[in-house]
Order: structure tokens, then C-alpha cells, then sequence
């Protein structure tokens, strides 16, 4: 067991070692610039770092409903938060007093699942004939969601089919549809039952976090203490790659800030015309090696493919958007990502026809409200020769997590570029760090 760990934490370090690696390889700027730059963040402290509006981090209850958290994500228009144990009230160790960090989209991927067990259900026209133990379970397997998912972690089997849809056969089959046509047309009454009936309305988000959100993409706790550098947050946030670090006082658990890429793009924006920002963002993006991630690595989707099956190679690659291409030269048309998917929650015209719902209908339909009626927004691109700035700027303006790199004329996509590449330009690794300051929290994250 000891060795699988060590085997596991070594696999994923190289990753991120072969990550900077190449980044470092690609960058055409000064090494004394770079150093500088580093040294700078190096002595900048986290607690310096703006606070989030309101100044007041939100926290779900680990005893909340998923429908509670679903509510709060919305409400406070966030896609993450941590989740705090409620039993461990009085704790000073923060292990013990928050248990991880609910996704935004790890539950909805999870409605979604459960919600094509169900259509499995419905296609065998009962409940009974569909809950053959794990059989049912391994027909979601050859659904667009995925094999291992949390149906099987949630036990969502024969009893929990039967009690969220016999109803729902019963009032189909009543009013002369025959199951396939029930399966493939969920109901309003479906719809509210996914997070008001059992199971689903006693999954509590302390399950999703322990269980869950392990199948999906992963959204490790990992806090720094507010006297820590800015450079052991950034690097936390590119190289080793954490969306968010929540920051806690030494001695005082509770947690202080919650530092996202989103929010460094941002600071950095804030940075235009310092002499130090200008002289790197002014650069063409290949001087930094960008994109990263070339055309031939890059995830996309066609426009009259499934929208599940968009965000099933989201989950299977672990990414968060892809590019909606059409033609053999993938020329960018739209894109789709995580973020997205809560959409199909929102909008229960969506959800209701989630199954047949092809990628530009649901682009079409989820349509920025101050667009012209019919006409999708242009997807968000940048051209090879443009700069550091103009992308930071975009990415900053339109609030996205990645801007798509196309040719001069063909609008072919031929790279990516997320916030996770931004950061790691800024910055590089220096010698014994990891071991001096990352060492247990990157060996913590890799534990989870």
C-alpha cells in the first residue's frame, strides 16, 4: 500500500515537473528577468492579497443538501466553496474542521448521472426490470456520462431507481407513452424529484466531497498560512495545479481568503503599466512559449455532437471547456465549458431534454441575454502574434477560464491558452523551494 502511494505521488509530481519543464524550455525571456520577477513574489505575503467581495469567504455546512448547495454556488454566484465540518466546531486543526471543496460542477455532473440511471429505468418500462443490482449500474456505463461514476459510489440501484421513478412509469405509461418515449422526454415532475425525493434529497455535501467528487474533477483543500509567499500560492495554482488556495491564520483555522486563478488574472490586470508587468505582458505570446498546449492536444467537439458527450471528454481529460470546431481544419465555432453545465440544472427547459440536446442547441439556448436573438456569442480567441496583455485583458474582461489560439485567417484553432499558463510566465521554480515550502502541502494534496 505504502509502495502505491509513494508510486502515486511520484507519477503525479513528474507531471508537474514535466509541465514547468516545458514551460521554462519555451520562454524566450532574460533569466536575470525571471529571477528578479520570482525574488519579487517571493517577498510579497498572501495577506497583502485583496480579499474577496465582501471580504467574507462563504462556507457550505458538510450537513447541507446538495440542493442547499446548489442554492448558495447560485446565489453567490461562485462555482466553488469549502466545506466545513460542523461537528468540528471547536477544532483548531484545520484537517478536522473543513473536509474539502465543493465543485459546482462535480454536482450537477453528478445529477446528471443520476439522472440517466433513472432514464435506464424508464427505458426498461420499470423500475424492477432495470435494477438488476449492478447491471443496472453498468448500463450507465454505456451512457454518455462515463463508467465509474457516483451512481456506483451512491449505490443508486434497484430501491433507489424504484423510489425516484415508479411514480413517473406508472403516470407515462397512464397517459399512452411507451417507456423509451418517457426516457428520452423526463418530466417537470423528474425535474423537481432529482433534489427533492429520495436519494437525492438526503445526499448531503459531506458525501459528495468523501466520495463524489473524487470521480470527477478534483478539488483538493490545500490551505497556505497568511504569512506564506504570493510565489507558494502561484505556484500552487500553476504548476501544481489547484484552482483556488484558502488562506487560514497560524493557530486560527478559520479560513481568511480564498486566492483563485481568476482573481490572480485579475490582480495582474491590475498590474498594467508597472514597469515589471509591461516589460513581460508587452511580448508576443510566443516569446513566453504560449500556447502551451498545441492544436493536435487540443479536446475539441462538433456542433451536432451530444452535449453530454462534451462534457464526458471534459471529465475523461480532466479540462475544463472545449472548443465546438467544425471541418476537417477545426475551425472554431463556439465553446462549451464546466461552467456551463449548470445550465442544465437553471434551465429546466434544457434539462428536461438533456439526452437528445446537441451542442449548438445548447449553445443556442443558453445564448447571452444582451445578444441578438438567434446569434451566438463569437467564440473567445486570440491571434499567434498577439501579446501577453491583449490576452490577460480578454480573459480578465470576459470572465473565462481559457482563450482559444487560431491562425491568421482560417479561425483554425491551433492551441489553448488558461489561466493556469498565464500564471506559470510570471514565475519559475527555485531550487530546494519545494522542499523548503511545498513540500507537505503539494504531499497532502497528492494523499487526497
Amino acid at each position: 500500500m505504502a509502495q502505491a502511494q509513494e508510486a502515486k505521488e511520484s507519477s503525479a509530481l513528474s507531471s508537474c515537473d514535466a509541465y514547468f519543464e516545458r514551460i521554462k524550455s519555451r520562454k524566450k525571456l532574460p533569466q536575470p528577468l525571471q529571477e528578479t520577477l520570482t525574488d519579487a513574489f517571493t517577498r510579497i505575503p498572501v495577506s497583502s492579497f485583496p480579499q474577496v467581495p465582501g471580504g467574507k469567504v462563504i462556507e457550505i455546512l458538510a450537513d447541507a443538501t446538495i440542493a442547499d448547495a446548489v442554492k448558495i454556488l447560485s446565489e453567490c454566484n461562485i462555482l466553488s466553496a469549502p466545506v466545513r465540518n460542523p461537528d468540528a466546531v471547536t477544532s483548531l486543526d484545520w484537517r478536522e474542521r473543513y473536509l474539502g471543496i465543493i465543485d459546482y460542477s462535480a454536482i450537477i455532473l453528478w445529477v446528471l448521472e443520476s439522472a440517466e440511471l433513472v432514464a435506464v429505468a424508464l427505458s426498461a418500462s420499470t423500475a424492477t426490470a432495470a435494477g438488476l443490482g449492478a447491471g443496472a449500474v453498468g448500463a450507465v456505463g454505456a451512457l454518455p456520462i462515463g463508467v465509474t461514476g457516483p451512481a456506483a459510489v451512491a449505490g443508486i440501484t434497484v430501491a433507489a431507481v424504484g423510489a425516484a421513478v415508479a411514480g413517473a412509469v406508472a403516470a407515462d405509461q397512464a397517459a399512452g407513452k411507451d417507456a423509451p418515449s418517457a426516457a428520452d422526454n423526463l418530466s417537470k415532475d423528474f425535474y423537481e424529484v432529482i433534489l427533492q425525493e429520495e436519494p437525492f434529497k438526503s445526499t448531503t455535501v459531506s458525501f459528495m466531497v468523501r466520495s463524489i467528487v473524487k470521480s470527477y474533477r478534483s478539488a483538493p483543500f490545500i490551505p497556505v498560512a497568511t504569512d506564506s509567499s504570493m510565489l507558494s500560492v502561484l505556484l500552487l495554482l500553476s504548476k501544481y495545479k489547484l484552482r483556488n488556495v484558502p488562506l487560514i491564520e497560524p493557530g486560527e483555522p478559520d479560513i481568511k481568503n480564498y486566492i483563485t486563478q481568476s482573481a490572480v488574472i485579475g490582480g495582474l490586470e491590475g498590474c498594467r503599466g508597472r514597469d515589471w508587468f509591461d516589460c513581460i505582458s508587452a511580448r508576443p505570446i510566443s516569446d513566453l512559449g504560449l500556447p502551451f498546449m498545441s492544436s493536435d492536444e487540443v479536446i475539441s467537439i462538433q456542433g451536432d455532437d451530444l452535449v453530454l458527450e462534451a462534457f464526458k471528454r471534459m471529465k475523461d481529460n480532466q479540462v475544463g471547456g472545449l472548443p465546438v470546431v467544425e471541418g476537417p481544419r477545426k475551425k472554431i465555432v463556439g465553446s462549451v465549458s464546466m461552467r456551463d453545465i449548470r445550465h442544465l440544472l437553471l434551465k429546466p427547459e434544457l434539462f428536461f431534454n438533456f439526452r437528445q440536446l446537441t451542442v449548438k442547441d445548447f449553445m443556442d439556448t443558453v445564448v447571452s441575454m444582451g445578444q441578438e436573438l438567434g446569434r451566438l456569442p463569437p467564440p473567445i480567441t486570440c491571434k499567434v502574434d498577439s501579446t501577453l496583455a491583449s490576452v490577460i485583458q480578454t480573459l480578465t474582461t470576459k470572465l473565462v477560464h481559457r482563450i482559444y489560439v487560431v491562425a491568421e485567417n482560417e479561425n483554425e484553432v491551433v492551441g489553448v491558452i488558461t489561466l493556469r499558463d498565464v500564471i506559470s510566465c510570471f514565475i519559475f521554480e527555485p531550487p530546494s523551494y519545494f522542499d523548503s515550502h511545498l513540500g507537505f502541502s503539494v504531499k497532502e494534496m497528492l494523499n487526497q
